[in-house]
């Protein structure tokens, strides 16, 4: 992008008396998490598909999540997921996360594709399959110990595929005992995010199925307990910028499962099916900027038909474009249109910002970052993806999906 570009940006934003240095700063300052399973092989629900160079081992993601943070600046770290993750020495991880300018962020469970859990985990009615459960959620608060992590990621699978087959009061009242303990094992800087999604792999009916159940049990738990939305875990039609105003006003919005879809929890690189609807949501974040301080901003995506780290670095890319456009909304001249009922007028400034190329803006926060100002243009020139692709080969494993 050319200093024209950018200078005509900038003029256009101080007529609005929009703070041009606030903006970069606000840019700079931005955090996305890297999830560790993107950048192995993944897949659909029928079929994994091996890519040359995919991680097959923690130390591999790692090395990868921090070749993303150093073309893009804003992923200082790795979510893991336990058990996909597991190693038998957790100082190592954390030193050579550092190593690569990175920490490990969120610990995710998994109890959803052990035979144990064919009929559930947290709300089997057998009590030894729902200790199982407990003794690998206690294990995974254990190594977020370990690791430095504040935050416990959690979602469950549980859920029934025809009427009749199972109680939902009883399963409700397992599954809110169960967690009650994983909340009291909880060191004070910790947090557990809550996760929801309303059908798949249960399609009757699974036990947090929207955002209202998981409010609903974050408040019989405790402060520490928040809801994480995941942008693919909705009905068609459903306003999430809605669902994520209110949770934020309720202080209950703990993070992001960032991906994007056109069906059902396609999770495919977010920003590329419905990029309105993501301009929206950090609309919405950026209007309640002191109740979203804490949120966790992390990806959770399956590339499985595209190159790893290119399509993450899209999707790092895509994110900050989201965000610099909701940073340059007017909201004064928001605030005015909605004062006076002014429908069409309060949509064009929304629009406005939409609608603005921010691409000038972003490459001069890059280049003051010392980076590229293209990171696409910067990993293909880096080679990185054709030297891990000849070092690795094809792995035969995946990053947990079916194979």
């Amino acid at each position: 992008m050319s200093a024209e570009a950018y200078q005509h940006l900038a003029e256009h934003l101080a007529a609005k008396g929009i703070d041009v240095e606030h903006v970069k700063a606000r840019l700079k300052a931005q955090h996305i998490e890297l999830p560790s399973w993107g950048f192995a092989n993944t897949g659909t629900r029928f079929k994994t598909y091996a890519w040359p160079g995919a991680a097959r081992t923690l130390h591999e993601k790692i090395a990868d999540a921090g070749m993303v943070h150093k073309l893009t600046g804003v992923c200082p770290s790795i979510a893991i997921h336990i058990p996909w993750d597991k190693v038998d020495d957790w100082d190592a991880a954390r030193e050579f996360a550092a190593s690569q300018g990175l920490r490990i962020g969120a610990v995710n469970t998994n109890t959803f594709q052990a035979d144990l859990y064919k009929w559930g985990s947290i709300t089997n009615a057998d009590a030894a399959v729902r200790q199982a459960a407990l003794d690998h959620h206690l294990e995974c608060i254990e190594i977020a110990k370990k690791v430095g992590s504040s935050i416990l990621s959690l979602w469950y699978a549980d859920g029934t595929n025809y009427p009749g087959q199972a109680s939902f009061v009883e399963r409700r009242h397992r599954m809110i005992d169960f967690l009650r303990q994983v909340y009291a094992a909880l060191p004070e800087n910790m947090r557990m995010l809550i996760e929801y999604k309303f059908y798949e792999p249960a399609f009757y009916h699974t036990d947090i199925a929207d955002w209202g159940q998981a409010y609903a049990i974050c408040l019989k738990l405790g402060p520490k307990a928040q809801v994480l939305v995941d942008l693919g875990h909705h009905p068609q039609g459903a306003n999430i910028e809605h669902i994520v105003a209110t949770l934020l006003d309720e202080g209950k919005l703990g993070g992001f499962h960032f991906n994007n879809r056109k069906y059902g929890d396609d999770d495919l690189i977010v920003g590329t099916i419905n990029p309105l609807e993501l301009f929206l949501i950090f609309n919405e974040l950026v209007a309640a900027e002191d109740a979203a301080r804490d949120v966790a901003y992390m990806i959770d995506q399956c590339h499985y038909l595209e190159p790893k780290i290119a399509a993450m670095v899209q999707s790092v890319v895509n994110i900050q474009i989201a965000y610099a456009k909701a940073l340059i909304v007017d909201r004064r001249a928001l605030r005015e249109r909605q004062a006076e009922n002014d429908v069409l007028g309060a949509n064009r400034v929304l629009m406005d910002a939409f609608e603005t190329d921010v691409r000038p803006l972003l490459a001069r926060v890059r280049e003051e970052m010392g980076l590229h100002p293209d990171p696409i243009a910067a990993l293909q020139a880096s080679g990185y993806e054709q030297r891990i692709a000849a070092e690795r080969g094809v792995a035969t494993t995946s990053g947990g999906f079916p194979t």
